[in-house]
Parts: structure tokens; C-alpha cells; sequence
């Protein structure tokens, strides 16, 4: 029992800190600014931005020489190896040519210090993957820049969701002031004998059904709100409310066709010149290679010590003349992936020309169904009006009543959902014709 009473204690602590969750005012400005500041999508296209940077850095590598240093110690009683070190550490003498000490030497050691320096002078293949990592990271820029221009859009649609929950809630609360009035009147005339309990029953029914709604209404605005928040990398998931109601757009012009400089198509193209680069790489690895290198070391049979140097270098050309036909199977492949991305590139317009297509359509079919929503609600609005004045003077029917309420509410609803779809429709073909 006692547990049962800390279980409803707590249930109800937690409820009324959820009835008492306070709502803050928040203007669509504020946030696309925390978005853009903080959302996780944006900050993984940035570092996906930051990745292919770095793989362009590397192709540095083409022009910039490689450096490297080393210490090495050993000992040995092999005589080739022997010689040679004593050789290196310039301490050989007229004694170590006897061929005893030179086939059976004693035990010498030997640490070299070495400096090593490779240039490449002409790798054209290494030129053609330079390019493709350069273009590559372009087009993550611009997919970068498509990013938040998404999320864009997307905030543009979840705040007009919490707005149009708002305004959900506005209309249902009405309806059920209306409702709970024309109750108090159906309980006065069946006090007074003019009513039958069927009719009052009715209206219970229907302040029920308000009630019911409202409380979706109010749910609608919470999942809008954690909605919010999830864009805006939140994890408070406050309860939020726009300073501003959902209203008709301003008409403003739109482009009516897609522009090859929109960020996502500009990615794509950059992401085929890629491809060819890599395929243009592949053929070029065919040609030979010269390279530069050089180094200077240091010896001496001490650790840390140079009593004796030395240094070369030089220049190598190469040729790596066949490889079991590796390469020529690698270029077949790359000149694969460059005509799949040239075939993608043209597909992938053509599907923007065709969404641009059905946003156009979208855009006519909201206004048209605006125009028509606004002139019913007007209608139902009146048709209201008249059946409640006549209901109080006892000339209509709880039912008729009841289905003029429902009715008018349900077009305040459908004539809001529709201000929605249109204002979206507007901002999705601005998304699609942006520039």
C-alpha cells in the first residue's frame, strides 16, 4: 500500500510538472540561427567538407618532397657487412685486407645516422588525382551549402507546423466555448420541459469529442516543439510558441525553370569531373615516372656519434611496364564510374525538373483549394450564425445544431491545413529554383 502511494505521489508530481512546463516565445529568426549554429546535420556535412580538404592536402604530396630521418645500430661478424661498416666509418687500415680478418672478422659495431630526401619531378598520373580530390572537395562545399539550405526549408516547415498546431488549438477551444454555452442553454430548456434528455446527451457527446480533439491539439504542439528542438540540437525539448501566426505567403516571383548553379547539381557535376580526373589518372599511370632523391649519413661505431659522412643522390625514371593486366582492368573500371557519374549527373536534373514539375502543380492546387476552403468557411461560418440564433428561439433541432458546430470547426481546420500546404508548396519551389 505504501508503495502504491509514493507510485501516485510521484505520478502526480511528474503531471504537474508537465502542466506547469513553461512555453517560450520563439520567432522563426532565432531559429534558423540555432540550427545553423548547432544542428548535427550541418556539423557532419562540415566535417565531411573538412575530410575531403584533407584528402586534397595530401595530394600536396605530388609537388612537396618526403623527408625522412633514422638512427640505426647493429652488430655483425658477417664479413661483407663488416668491411662495409668499417669502410663507412673511414677506419679501415692496411691490416683489415688480410684475407683471415677479411673471411673471419671479429665482431664490429656500427651506428648510422641518415638523412633521406625523395622529390618527384614528374608523376602525371599523381597531377590527374590531385584534380580529382580538388573537385571532390568542391562538391562538398556546395553539398555542404545544399545542407543548410535543406534545413532551411525544413525549419521553414516545422515552424509553420507549430504554428498551424496553435492555431488548432485556438479554433478547438473556441468550439468548445461554443459548445459548453450551448450546453448551459440545453440544460436550462430541459429544466424547463423544452428538451428531451436525448438532445442534452447530444451535446455532451460533442463537448466530449472537443475536448477529445483539444487534447490532440495540445499533443501536436508538444511533437512540433520536440520537433524543434531536435533541429536545433535541444535537448531540453522545451514547450515552444511562435511569435507570429500562420498566415497566407506574400506572392513573390519564382524562377520557373531548375538553374545548373543550384549547390546540389553544381555537387553533382563536380563529383563527374572527379570521376574523370581518376579515369584520366588511371590511363596516365601508364606513362613512366622520374623522381629525384637524395641523402647524408653519418657513422661511427659509438651511438649518438659522427666521426665519419657521406652523401648521394640522384635521379630514377621508372617504368612499370605491365602489371598481369592490373592497370588496363583499373582504367576499364574508372572509365565505368565516369560514364555512370555522367549518366547519374543527367538523371539526377531531370528528376529536379520533374519535382519543380509537381511543385508548380502544388502551388495552383493549394491556391485553388485556398480560395475554395476561405468561401466555405464563410458559408459554414453564417450557416452557424443562423442555426444557433434559431436554435435559442426554439426553431431548430439539437442535431442540426450540433452538425453546423462540427461542421464550421472542421473548415477552420481544413481552411488553416490548407494555408500550410500552400505557404510549404511556396517555399519547396523556392528550394528547388534557388540559385
Amino acid at each position: 500500500m505504501k508503495k502504491i502511494i509514493i507510485f501516485l505521489t510521484m505520478s502526480f508530481i511528474g503531471s504537474s510538472m508537465l502542466i506547469a512546463q513553461e512555453v517560450v516565445f520563439i520567432t522563426k529568426a532565432d531559429v534558423l540561427s540555432k540550427v545553423s549554429d548547432s544542428n548535427l546535420s550541418i556539423k557532419i556535412s562540415n566535417e565531411d567538407f573538412n575530410q575531403a580538404k584533407a584528402d586534397f592536402r595530401q595530394s600536396n604530396a605530388v609537388f612537396l618532397p618526403s623527408i625522412t630521418a633514422s638512427h640505426t645500430g647493429m652488430a655483425t661478424t658477417n664479413p661483407l657487412m663488416a668491411f662495409g661498416s668499417k669502410l663507412n666509418q673511414e677506419i679501415l687500415t692496411q691490416n683489415d685486407f688480410n684475407p683471415a680478418l677479411l673471411n673471419d672478422p671479429s665482431q664490429i659495431e656500427n651506428f648510422a645516422t641518415r638523412l633521406e630526401i625523395k622529390q618527384p619531378l614528374i608523376n602525371i598520373d599523381g597531377f590527374y588525382q590531385r584534380k580529382a580530390a580538388k573537385s571532390k572537395m568542391e562538391a562538398m562545399f556546395f553539398k555542404k551549402e545544399r545542407t543548410a539550405e535543406y534545413l532551411e526549408l525544413e525549419v521553414e516547415k516545422a515552424y509553420m507546423q507549430l504554428q498551424l498546431a496553435y492555431r488548432g488549438v485556438e479554433v478547438l477551444e473556441k468550439a468548445l466555448e461554443a459548445a459548453m454555452a450551448n450546453k448551459k442553454l440545453a440544460d436550462d430548456r430541459f429544466n424547463q420541459g423544452y428538451l428531451q434528455r436525448a438532445d442534452v446527451l447530444n451535446i455532451e457527446v460533442r463537448v466530449t469529442e472537443v475536448k477529445n480533439q483539444l487534447q490532440t491539439a495540445k499533443s501536436n504542439v508538444k511533437n512540433a516543439s520536440n520537433y524543434l528542438s531536435f533541429l536545433m540540437n535541444d535537448d531540453a525539448y522545451t514547450i515552444y510558441k511562435p511569435t507570429d501566426s500562420l498566415l497566407v505567403f506574400g506572392v513573390s516571383t519564382i524562377n520557373k525553370r531548375v538553374s545548373e548553379n543550384r549547390s546540389d547539381i553544381k555537387a553533382m557535376g563536380l563529383v563527374s569531373e572527379a570521376y574523370q580526373a581518376n579515369y584520366k589518372a588511371d590511363k596516365m599511370a601508364f606513362l613512366p615516372r622520374l623522381n629525384a632523391f637524395g641523402s647524408y649519413e653519418l657513422y661511427d661505431d659509438e651511438i649518438f656519434q659522427a666521426d665519419a659522412k657521406g652523401y648521394l643522390f640522384g635521379a630514377q625514371l621508372s617504368w612499370d611496364i605491365f602489371q598481369g593486366s592490373k592497370r588496363i582492368a583499373k582504367s576499364q573500371k574508372s572509365r565505368a564510374e565516369f560514364e555512370k557519374s555522367k549518366l547519374e549527373y543527367s538523371q539526377y536534373v531531370s528528376q529536379s525538373n520533374l519535382e519543380l514539375n509537381k511543385a508548380n502543380r502544388m502551388l495552383t492546387d493549394a491556391q485553388n483549394k485556398l480560395d475554395l476552403t476561405a468561401l466555405a468557411l464563410k458559408q459554414s461560418e453564417e450557416s452557424l450564425r443562423i442555426f444557433t440564433n434559431r436554435f435559442k428561439e426554439g426553431l431548430e433541432k439539437t442535431s442540426d445544431l450540433l452538425m453546423a458546430e462540427t461542421k464550421y470547426a472542421q473548415k477552420q481546420l481544413e481552411y488553416y491545413q490548407i494555408i500550410f500546404e500552400y505557404n510549404y508548396a511556396h517555399a519547396y519551389l523556392k528550394f528547388l529554383t534557388k540559385e
